[in-house]
């Protein structure tokens, strides 16, 4: 087992190209999205660098625990709800290893932290986060070879709805906050006793199976939560 098997990109290059794409389309459309990005609660700068930092990120897994040894799948291509994710490849591999990786839930969780400070949305993102919780838990499947996948689109459509729902003012930071951690806990978390038997080498929490669905949520989620009111009135709040 060497630790660079435990750093690969979370989903086949075809369709990770496709979340580059829309990372380098942030930067023709930087200043149009502007409001939105505020409302969020950081600069536009800071935004597209949250994003490069989640794609980057998503490469690197920090194992943190490993199952009893079983026969694992390696050098495979998983097809789930149209995305393709990549199975590593790995040589005399004990078992399934767990792990957290970067871009998909340790960058997410420090970005909610500070979102939670910054817009006091304690109470509710406690609510919205186990309202999304919930349903990802419902919408996600054990993959063999994989571990647990969750539709691309779910958890940012999901929260967009419950961000909108419970703070319209704070609807995009609030969408962000339950989109990362709801779909963390309710699809990899709650989820962590169905890893076994499935062969897959490393079962990444935030990686592979869900890291598209966190990375659309901090584009999708905070677009269609700014929707709802103008996004100038919502850069000049307090």
């Amino acid at each position: 087992m060497h630790i660079s098997e435990f750093h690969y990109l979370p989903l086949a290059p075809a369709s990770f190209a496709i979340l580059v794409v829309i990372f380098l389309a942030m930067f023709v459309l930087l200043e149009s999205l502007r409001y939105a990005y505020l409302s969020l609660g950081v600069s536009p700068r800071g935004a597209v660098l949250l994003l490069f930092g989640t794609l980057i990120g998503s490469y690197f897994n920090i194992p943190i625990a490993a199952l009893p040894p079983e026969r694992v799948m390696s050098n495979q291509i998983i097809d789930f709800f149209g995305m393709h994710y990549e199975v590593p490849v790995v040589e005399n591999w004990p078992g399934t290893v767990i792990a957290v990786n970067v871009g998909g839930a340790v960058i997410p969780t420090l970005m909610s932290l500070y979102l939670l400070t910054k817009h006091e949305l304690w109470v509710k993102g406690l609510l919205a986060t186990a309202a999304v919780a919930f349903v990802i838990h419902w919408l996600a499947n054990p993959v063999p070879g994989l571990g647990i996948a969750v539709p691309v689109f779910g958890p940012a459509l999901i929260t967009a709805i419950v961000a909108m729902v419970l703070a319209r003012e704070r609807a995009a930071p609030l969408a962000y906050i339950a989109g990362s951690m709801g779909t963390l806990i309710g699809a990899d978390l709650s989820n962590l006793d169905k890893v076994r038997g499935l062969g897959a080498p490393v079962a990444s929490i935030g990686g592979a199976g869900t890291f598209d669905g966190i990375f659309l949520t901090g584009i999708v989620a905070v677009l269609l939560a700014s929707l709802y009111h103008p996004g100038r009135s919502a850069a000049q709040e307090p």
